[in-house]
């Protein structure tokens, strides 16, 4: 193999994905199943396509900014934890800079290194960026995977509201009989797909996670559809 082969060399890994394909999986996922189970049990109480309508705009907005809310608080509390580990590992690389390199040694000699190379890896690496390699190796912060509120609050939102659109787009241009019948079917196989489309982005088959969604997108509407059929609460 050439030097020119090897330079360009390069192997994508799945796991690299995981943490905005979680987020938009878990997003879109709600948004579809809790705005299309909120409008059916609307429909099954025999409301008026406007009241169904309604109740769908509002499902969108009020779990849209709950997403954002939610993983915006609990990123948060990520950074925080990020933070208080930054403090902990700066103040003991000051106060005891032996003491951490000998812990740095033994994490790489459990890593499977000799304990010569394990030391003078050690070494060198407190030397280019003490901090940065203690909070990879030993605490498991990287730059990569660093905790970003905002962001995560904001992709969160945009996924559930793509999720929620579908149900409220029908509601809104749905003029004939049916649609309770409509929305169930649309919004299974919009599940179907992006069970199987997350599942392929993952690496796996793609049927399996259709199946997953779809047994939990199943079950969600066939539970406010009982709600609303057995109070068949008609609201003008």
């Amino acid at each position: 193999m050439s030097d020119d082969d090897h330079s360009h060399h390069h192997e994508p890994h799945r796991s690299q994905n995981s943490g905005w394909l979680r987020a938009a999986v878990l997003g879109a996922n709600d948004g579809l199943i809790s705005t299309s189970s909120l409008m059916l049990g609307m429909a099954a109480a025999q409301a008026h396509p406007s009241t169904i309508l309604l109740s769908g705009l509002a499902g969108l907005v009020a779990g849209a900014l709950s997403m954002a809310a939610g993983e915006y608080v609990s990123v948060s509390s990520q950074v925080d934890a990020e933070h208080a580990d930054m403090r902990i590992e700066s103040r003991a690389l000051r106060e005891h800079p032996e003491l951490e390199l000998e812990e740095l040694t033994d994490i790489y000699i459990q890593r499977g290194l000799t304990p010569e190379l394990a030391h003078e890896v050690a070494v060198q690496l407190t030397a280019h960026d003490d901090l940065g390699t203690h909070l990879r190796d030993e605490v498991g912060i990287n730059d990569t995977h660093r905790a970003r509120p905002i962001q995560a609050g904001l992709a969160s939102a945009a996924a559930f509201t793509v999720g929620a659109l579908p149900p409220v787009l029908l509601g809104w241009l749905w003029r004939a009989p049916g649609l309770a019948v409509v929305m169930v079917a649309s919004s299974l196989l919009l599940l179907a797909v992006l069970g199987y489309v997350a599942e392929r982005i993952a690496g796996g088959g793609g049927w399996r996670g259709a199946v997953r969604v779809l047994l939990w997108g199943t079950l969600a509407q066939a539970g406010t559809a009982l709600i609303g059929w057995v109070f068949r609460v008609s609201v003008v």
